[in-house]
């Protein structure tokens, strides 16, 4: 599963069908808070976060979550972070990819992740 966090509904949407077509499960959240209140897997599962959101940032909730102990591989979208940004992100061991998402750079590294979805 994906748990994908952006504010923007067009490039949320089109991530998830674009995950979809791949097999994977995707829950996608426009808010911080909306994904800091959903009841999340222990495996099978990674976390792809925006960095800038309307409300805080993809961190704000990453960091909710790892207090609550939710250990799961995070991925950060974001676009020229600031060195600030990537110390936060490796703190909370998120890994980085910088916007805009050409090619299938975001793709290959959520296979890292998540082997494909066996049929």
């Amino acid at each position: 599963m994906v748990i994908l966090l952006d504010d923007d509904a067009a490039l949320r949407q089109a991530l998830t069908f674009s995950l979809e077509i791949d097999g994977y499960q995707v829950l996608s959240c426009e808010t911080g808070d909306q994904l800091t209140a959903q009841t999340l897997p222990d495996h099978d599962a990674c976390l792809v976060l925006d960095y800038r959101l309307e409300t805080g940032t993809g961190l704000d909730a990453l960091e909710t979550l790892r207090a609550r102990g939710v250990a799961l591989p995070a991925i950060l979208i974001t676009s020229h972070p600031k060195a600030s940004v990537r110390e936060q992100a490796a703190r909370l061991q998120a890994a980085l990819v910088e916007k805009p998402l050409l090619g299938d750079l975001l793709l290959a590294r959520i296979h890292e992740i998540l082997p494909l979805p066996l049929d």
